[in-house]
């Protein structure tokens, strides 16, 4: 009797096992597919079904990415905690604490945000998410008004990561402009089209809602994109009541120095 109950308990051991790592598979197909509800949906299962251990920092990191890719910010924040007070050995420490601060900084937290980025850059000052660091830090000085800073994050990423500029600006063409000069100016990025056709029907339609909208071209990793900008000055709340406005009206709206 106790031989039996010795297998049935391998058994469960067993087929838990084997379930986790089968539905990771398949949550990371759905992750790279970029079907990142399917893919919460097949983490979440994991967790309900198994207490086994075993991947379970990979898991949790792929769940935090998802629950972040679909703007859930606050559960994508507790994930990545999880993760890193409670999964242990975790081979993906540093991500998580990097996609933990930008938790922070889409939720608008500018100081936790940059509390993260200081912590994990200050603890291995050659980690390999530098060049990201340094980016994130440039997005930060310049959303808090803190030009001087901003710009020299950004000659710092220039200078130690040159190549590493254009794959980061093509995530987001804002932040890092190379013709921001001594004074900082601000504007509302409303789109950005590979098709400049699109870019101008957009900026047609603003202006003739009284907007001061205007386009400009970018070129990125050798490729131009047409960005559809709207205003141009100095003061930055100014620009902020501007994309408030505009995004009650339904536009996607980022203020852009």
């Amino acid at each position: 009797m106790k031989r039996i109950v010795i297998w049935i308990f391998l058994f469960i051991i067993l087929f838990s096992y084997t379930y986790a790592a089968n539905n990771l598979d398949t949550m990371k197909v759905y992750f790279l597919d970029g079907d990142y509800n399917a893919a919460i949906s097949e983490g979440e299962k994991i967790l309900a079904a198994t207490k086994d251990s075993s991947g379970s920092d990979e898991l949790y990191y792929l769940l935090g990415l998802s629950y972040l890719k679909i703007g859930n910010y606050l559960r994508a924040s507790d994930i990545f905690e999880i993760l890193l007070s409670e999964i242990k050995p975790c081979r993906f420490k540093e991500e998580a604490e990097l996609a933990l601060g930008d938790t922070y900084l889409l939720r608008g937290n500018l100081e936790k945000a940059k509390t993260c980025y200081l912590q994990l850059l200050r603890a291995n000052p050659q980690t390999k998410l530098k060049p990201q660091l340094y980016y994130r830090l440039s997005k930060i000085a310049f959303d808090s008004g803190n030009a001087q800073e901003g710009i020299d994050y950004r000659e710092k990423l220039k200078s130690e990561f040159p190549s590493e500029v254009e794959a980061l600006t093509s995530q987001d063409i804002c932040y890092i402009d190379k013709n921001i000069g001594s004074q900082l100016f601000y504007t509302v990025q409303v789109g950005c089209f590979a098709n400049p056709v699109n870019a101008k029907n957009l900026a047609r339609e603003l202006v003739s809602k009284g907007y001061p909208a205007y386009t400009k071209e970018v070129v990125i990793a050798g490729k131009d994109y047409y960005r559809v900008l709207v205003g141009n000055t100095t003061n930055r709340k100014e620009i902020a009541r501007m994309a408030e406005k505009l995004s009650s009206q339904g536009y996607p709206t980022k203020i852009c120095p």
